[in-house]
């Protein structure tokens, strides 16, 4: 979500959603589907924000070793931390946003995350790489020229694609080359959150009155369609059992199974900007949030 943006989008939340209650149009969090059933939750704190907002945690991921890495999107660095929250590397990123972990064991991370890059001439946004093993890890650009990158995530066959808030959903080359023909019919203002599942990419649409999460076949990215509406996504993820999970800014996670657009809340906190899957748990998530805190969510076994 574009910096610029931020202050005035957590100050009127509250009347935003007011407003919308009273015209009966459906609150954040809430699909337009019929609702499944969730499990319930058990939320801990990986780590707490040293200044509350000033850390804007905009998204994480994990490296091969199974380390959590933080985008820290005020601070333009990502942070590796430890399993008591403790930051064990820093890494220049400016403006970063995805962190996702490619099929060569590198980190990607999108830079550039910035509303600023609206303005003509200022474009500087893309995607750089690094080697999470290294002492001092250092970024190399892998992909620029892009107008507002937010959201990555890589297919099987190690494209690359990314949610650019102004220009759409971009696909690169496992050799950094852009794929003009298949972006050219991904273009779609206001994208935010991307994540691939089987043969599609899901990416959250922020900037509309409704806010919606999209499904774009990979075979036939024109054909997009609706999976829900949703106010105030952001980022998502597939987890392990085959459903979406989405954080919204409006700090509630949303569980969805993409087949049948079915979706119910699992919970409700702070603005959410990013979930990831825990590596070698079915059951385990983390969650960025605009406070800056880092948190653990532990889905409780269902009843039978």
């Amino acid at each position: 979500m574009n910096p610029l943006a931020r202050t005035h989008r957590i100050a009127s939340t509250a009347a935003a959603l007011l407003a919308l209650a009273a015209t009966g149009v459906a609150l954040p969090g809430t699909a337009r589907s019929q609702p499944i059933s969730c499990p319930a939750v058990t939320v801990t704190t990986v780590a707490t924000a040293t200044i509350p907002f000033a850390d804007w945690a905009e998204n994480l991921g994990f490296d091969a070793q199974g380390n959590l890495w933080v985008a820290r999107l005020y601070r333009n660095v990502v942070q590796r931390l430890d399993s008591a929250g403790r930051v064990t590397a820093t890494v220049p990123v400016a403006s970063p946003g995805a962190i996702r972990l490619g099929p060569d064991h590198l980190l990607y991370v999108v830079y550039g995350d910035n509303s600023l890059n609206f303005l003509p001439g200022a474009h500087d946004s893309g995607v750089v790489r690094f080697d999470p093993t290294a002492d001092a890890p250092v970024p190399e650009t892998f992909v620029n020229g892009l107008t507002m990158a937010n959201g990555a995530a890589f297919d099987p066959e190690g494209n690359l694609y990314i949610a650019d808030t102004g220009k759409g959903v971009v696909r690169v080359r496992p050799d950094g080359t852009v794929d003009t023909q298949w972006s050219a019919q991904a273009e779609l203002f206001g994208v935010n959150g991307l994540a691939v599942q089987g043969d599609s990419v899901y990416t959250t649409v922020y900037l509309t009155p409704q806010g919606k999460l999209l499904r774009i076949p990979i075979a036939a990215p024109a054909r997009r369609t609706t999976v829900m509406d949703t106010l105030l996504a952001d980022d998502l993820t597939p987890g392990p059992d085959g459903y979406l999970y989405t954080a919204t800014s409006s700090g509630t996670l949303l569980r969805t199974n993409p087949g049948t657009h079915a979706s119910c809340p699992l919970l409700t906190a702070d603005p959410l900007s990013a979930v990831a899957p825990v590596p070698d748990s079915d059951r385990d998530l983390v969650l960025a949030t605009g406070r800056g805190d880092v948190l653990r969510v532990h889905l409780d076994p269902q009843p039978a």
